[in-house]
């Protein structure tokens, strides 16, 4: 994501400040607000938070995620971990009451949503899903693809627009102070983090849509040297699993430095694990090492006075 000077200074104060106090469940309302107030003044003169360079990238794919052989054949295939990842977490704090929707009656918001890879499985395990995605012709390619399907069309829909802007949208005054900002039970940013340029502003959006004790589903590729041999040198360069530029290694981040920023910005980080992608069977599994790709599930800490 991209932000100007004053807006970086904003948010990067406030979470100095928060850290700086310890974050306490009683002061998250109080500090949440203070930021809304904040960032209200600084988006006036913030640039346009995605990267623009990665827009054009996608541009050039968006009629590509549908093919399971395709550039995309990994992201299909990660699926079998990250869908019950989500799932499980979910079930673990709202006990499932609608037989074969263990997801029904629950609001997601999936981030970067490209074609709807993620979106549609979160669909059909009943969570009415929205999918936002800055790439206008994705979101083409993940609406004609939902409309196929019957079982979709009252769960999954989709918005060419960005987290902050969507964020915007939730500060609504006096109906914010008795309502809450937050909408979603759960934010999904599958494949997502390691495409912006402003994380603080990501993290504190993300807070910011939430309910509180909403969930926020993270997968992602670790700052490393092996991230880099083998998920840029080999993937990109020598397999060409993914296309030839897809991935910067400044814009990586470890699980370390994520748990930090999520938690400057109120959020409690619940679990982190590792993944591992075997390009010759083309499936992932779970693994003890994060040393390439995690997940991480963090939790949007409630006020004390909602406990």
């Amino acid at each position: 994501m991209y932000a100007n000077t004053s807006s970086r200074l904003v948010l990067g104060l406030l979470s100095r400040q928060t850290t700086a106090g310890g974050r306490s469940a009683s002061s998250g309302t109080a500090v949440c607000k203070q930021r809304a107030l904040w960032l209200r003044e600084a988006r006036s003169a913030s640039q346009p938070t995605v990267d623009p360079d990665e827009v054009r990238r996608f541009q050039s794919l968006a009629g590509k995620w549908w093919d399971e052989r395709g550039e995309f054949a990994a992201l299909h295939a990660m699926n079998d971990l990250r869908v019950p990842f989500i799932r499980d977490n979910l079930l673990n704090v709202h006990v499932a009451r609608h037989p074969g929707k263990p997801l029904g009656g629950l609001r997601v918001l999936d981030v970067g949503c490209g074609g709807g890879l993620l979106t549609e499985p979160l669909g059909r395990l009943g969570a009415k899903v929205l999918g936002i995605d800055p790439v206008g012709d994705s979101i083409g390619t993940a609406q004609l693809h939902s409309s196929r399907d019957p079982d979709l069309r009252n769960r999954v829909c989709y918005r060419a627009c960005t987290l902050e802007e969507l964020s915007a949208e939730r500060e609504g005054g006096e109906e914010e102070e008795e309502e809450g900002a937050g909408q979603y039970d759960a934010i999904v940013a599958s494949e997502v983090v390691e495409h912006l340029a402003d994380l603080e502003t990501f993290a504190f959006c993300c807070n910011h849509v939430l309910k509180p004790g909403g969930s926020l589903f993270i997968t992602t590729i670790n700052k490393s040297n092996l991230s880099y041999a083998l998920g840029i040198v080999v993937a990109e360069q020598l397999l060409r699993i993914v296309p030839s530029g897809t991935h910067d290694w400044e814009k990586f981040i470890s699980p370390v430095e994520l748990e930090r920023l999520l938690e400057s910005n109120g959020f409690s980080v619940q679990s982190v694990r590792g993944m591992l992608y075997n390009p010759a069977s083309g499936a992932w599994s779970w693994t003890n090492s994060t040393a390439i790709n995690y997940a991480l599930h963090a939790v949007k800490v409630r006020d004390a006075e909602e406990n």
